[in-house]
């Protein structure tokens, strides 16, 4: 088993293995997240059954494809099925004979239907057929462990999760794969013969997030900024078009949610969506509530609660790096090389939201390296309505000991030095704070830096200082 990282995940897949039930496991995350690798690794291929959906294809050919995996495990009828009812009844006659693999761990069928939202093509019977499998056979099965798979997690979650009818309360277990931290990350370029400081690291994830698919791309032999330039720059670069090709693969009518991410982008720390609503140019009403519903399942942004307004609305935010990457480098054909534009002040200006972004993906990571793991927490961002000058905090976490990290989020190349006026700014970020939430509990000021801190007469102004190699050996 050939699986770096995903710990839980794999805990998971043995439970359900274990099990003395039958199981019906839902895998869905963001496209080229690893959840079909991590799958068919972690069983060695051997399932069952296993068919995917053909992507963009009428259900003729979806059946056509299906039919081809049966005849692959040893069905006898050649001919096309003729529906989803047929397809599926030739599944449990296949499943049902003597000679049916099985799992070595704990003799289960495993069955993986991979990309499902493809194999059930509009105005086909696929819902009503496999509901029919799962609930009239499946079900009753104690030795069936079902997985099912697809990128297209919105399609996932209303059509399968949250479903009202035959598939209610249907799944048994959900795996929900997210990108890899940068600890595996690490773990992951180090085992295809990367050798990277930890900076060099940084950078790969900025650029490219905790995806598997984009990092296991890097050329070992190259720095990252060459690997950027040969990836993503270059017109014929393997992800020149990643981020137009995964949008439309995803979503239909694609164009409204780039949009939204667009208007996300303008906004760094985050919109109100009746800000969005405010403006005419995006889709209104519940079209912008369907995209915003997509994209966060998907994904592509966070939602996110304001400490001021707890249970009111919530905060959009982009919060896939790649995404972000593209948008403001290639959608406006900004620059031709990132070897000529690091190191400028733009380039500072972006790798200071950038790593921002990181540290909002890599929260537990903090807590564990601020020794509060085991600690029930909620995650906050706060703006003051009456502070001159102007307070915002990207991130605090608000502890149930009693206790509110104010994160502060720094990147530089070496120790970042706090000087005496920024120390008075973070005094005055505490005192507006208090002042203005009313809050009766400690609030510690966390430099969460990419080199740590500068000692100097100013650095212990802050309560904890959290740098990258502590998220590493954590």
């Amino acid at each position: 088993m050939n699986i770096i990282g995903r710990e839980q995940e794999k805990r998971l897949l043995y439970d359900c293995l274990e099990s003395n039930r039958p199981e019906f496991l839902l895998v869905y995350g963001r496209r080229r997240i690893g959840k079909t690798y991590l799958i068919k690794e972690f069983f060695n291929n051997m399932f069952s059954f296993y068919a995917t959906g053909v992507p963009g294809e009428k259900t003729r050919d979806q059946l056509k494809a299906f039919n081809e995996n049966l005849l692959q495990y040893g069905a006898e009828e050649k001919k096309i099925p003729a529906d989803w009812f047929e397809a599926f009844r030739r599944l449990r006659a296949l499943l049902e004979r003597e000679d049916v693999k099985r799992d070595i761990w704990g003799q289960k069928r495993v069955i993986f239907l991979d990309e499902l939202p493809w194999m059930a093509t509009a105005k086909s019977d696929f819902r009503m057929a496999f509901d029919l499998f799962w609930n009239g056979w499946a079900s009753a099965q104690k030795d069936i462990l079902m997985i099912v798979c697809g990128s297209a997690a919105s399609w996932i979650i209303d059509n399968i999760l949250l479903d009202t009818g035959g598939m209610y309360n249907r799944v048994t277990r959900r795996m929900h794969l997210m990108p890899f931290t940068i600890k595996e990350c690490a773990e992951l370029l180090k085992a295809s013969g990367s050798v990277l400081s930890n900076k060099n690291l940084m950078d790969a994830y900025m650029v490219f997030g905790g995806i598997p698919y984009y990092l296991n791309m890097i050329n070992p032999a190259l720095s990252i900024a060459q690997n950027v330039d040969q990836l993503i720059f270059r017109e014929n670069g393997a992800l020149h078009y990643e981020y137009t090709m995964l949008f439309h693969s995803l979503f239909k009518n694609a164009d409204k949610h780039f949009a939204v991410m667009r208007k996300l982008a303008e906004n760094k720390q985050g919109i109100l969506r009746e800000e969005l609503l405010a403006d005419k140019k995006l889709p209104g009403g519940e079209t912008l509530t369907r995209i915003l519903r997509e994209l966060e399942q998907s994904g592509f942004i966070r939602k996110y609660c304001s400490y001021q307004a707890k249970s009111k609305g919530g905060i959009y935010q982009i919060t896939d790096s790649f995404s972000l990457f593209a948008m403001n480098f290639l959608e406006k054909d900004k620059i031709s090389s990132w070897m000529d534009y690091i190191k400028t002040p733009a380039y500072n200006a972006w790798i200071g939201n950038a790593f921002e972004i990181f540290c909002l993906n890599h929260v537990q990571m903090i807590k564990k390296a601020l020794g509060i793991e085991g600690v029930s927490s909620s995650e906050y961002a706060w703006r003051s309505k009456k502070s001159t000058p102007g307070v915002q905090i990207d991130l605090l976490i608000d502890r149930k000991d009693d206790i509110i990290n104010l994160c502060e989020m720094k990147y530089s190349e070496k120790e970042y030095t706090i000087t005496a006026s920024y120390e008075k700014d973070l005094i005055h970020k505490v005192e507006a704070f208090r002042e203005e939430s009313k809050t009766l509990k400690a609030v510690h000021i966390t430099m969460v830096t990419s080199s740590g801190l500068k000692r100097n007469e100013h650095w212990n102004v802050a309560q904890y200082d959290i740098s990258m190699n502590a998220l590493l050996d954590g």
